[in-house]
């Protein structure tokens, strides 16, 4: 499920402690150097004197006040590093050391969420859905081609399922490669068992790992969500809004389909994929459905979006799950997918 309010106030209660742990270290790290180098402590209540002072003029319309305060900081500060590195610290030992410099361990840009904030809300999501144990099983690295058949032939485009998945293997990779430079989406679909929703892990996993936000909903699990949040908003513990859904860098729908298809579920799904597509938000959605049933369940528009917006990947094949049960009877075990 989404972020609830609980839940983003605690992680900004993070956010409290790490600028009280900034200061409380900056403090610490004073008072070292202010006891071994005595000087320096009478260098940085000249600077607090010169902006009291500064505040002053300015109040009292000295505009020039400014620029001379910046000449003189200039000063005051060179003589600090000079001191800090002659005495063997570093020039910046009494600098605030962040954990995020971008937002000064605020988790804000201005009024924008940091990128470290989105991250920690897509973690604090991924530990709700227990998918951060499936991506250390379904990756990149842990992919194999060894379950798809050179004999097994798709009737729609007259190439092997290894083909198939090869080309798709790629593409995935280059979806991940490109990711911050092209805006692009994804649709898998076709046979069950596949390797659609393993392929969608392997490129969350790549993303997450380069610090982008990626949020996974199966489109039962999606569409609840969509619920609670157009008929519940007064309930305190629903999602704050739909932000994170369509905002996050990757949406993965998953198992698309499975859901009971109705006419909110139609609706929600046209709203979700065109918000995405206008803010330029990638998405991933996997389905055994055919792209006939596509259109006929979800409506032709819907179909319209997904069809110029998306690269289309037809996936065929044995079912990998049962090639795995065979094998394992066989006396056997891999746990490869």
């Amino acid at each position: 499920m989404a972020l609830s309010n609980s839940q983003y106030e605690q992680l900004m209660r993070t956010y409290e402690q790490r600028q009280m742990d900034d200061e409380y270290r900056l403090r610490q790290r004073s008072q070292k150097a202010y006891s071994a180098i005595p000087s320096l402590e009478a260098l940085d209540q000249s600077i607090s004197s010169l902006s009291v002072d500064t505040a002053r003029k300015l109040l009292n319309g000295d505009e020039s006040a400014l620029s001379s305060l910046k000449q003189k900081i200039y000063s005051l500060t060179a003589q600090k590093r000079q001191l800090l590195t002659e005495h063997g610290f570093p020039e910046d030992y009494l600098e605030p050391d962040y954990i995020c410099p971008d937002c000064k361990d605020t988790g804000y840009i201005g009024t924008r969420k940091c990128h470290c904030l989105r991250k920690a809300i897509t973690d604090l999501l991924y530990r709700q859905s227990n998918l951060q144990e499936i991506l250390e099983e379904e990756n990149f690295s842990t992919f194999s081609l060894d379950y798809y058949s050179k004999n097994h032939i798709d009737p729609v485009t007259g190439r092997s399922s290894l083909e198939i998945m090869q080309n798709a293997y790629k593409t995935c990779q280059e979806f991940t490669e490109s990711f911050s430079k092209k805006f692009q989406n994804l649709l898998l679909y076709g046979d069950t068992g596949v390797g659609k929703t393993f392929l969608s892990h392997c490129v969350a996993k790549e993303l997450m790992d380069a610090s982008f936000s990626v949020i996974y909903f199966t489109a039962a699990g999606l569409f609840d969500i969509f619920a609670q949040c157009i008929f519940h908003r007064q309930s305190e513990d629903h999602p704050e809004d739909l932000e994170h859904i369509y905002n996050c860098d990757l949406l993965i729908i998953d198992d698309l389909g499975t859901e009971f298809a109705n006419s909110f579920t139609n609706s929600q799904l046209f709203v979700c994929l065109n918000e995405r597509i206008l803010r330029k938000k990638s998405t991933i959605i996997s389905t055994n459905l055919a792209l006939e049933d596509i259109k006929s369940i979800y409506s032709e528009r819907t179909f319209s979006r997904i069809s110029s917006h998306y690269t289309l990947l037809r996936l065929t094949g044995d079912d990998i799950r049962i090639q795995k049960k065979l094998l394992n009877l066989g006396g056997t075990k891999d746990d490869t997918p």
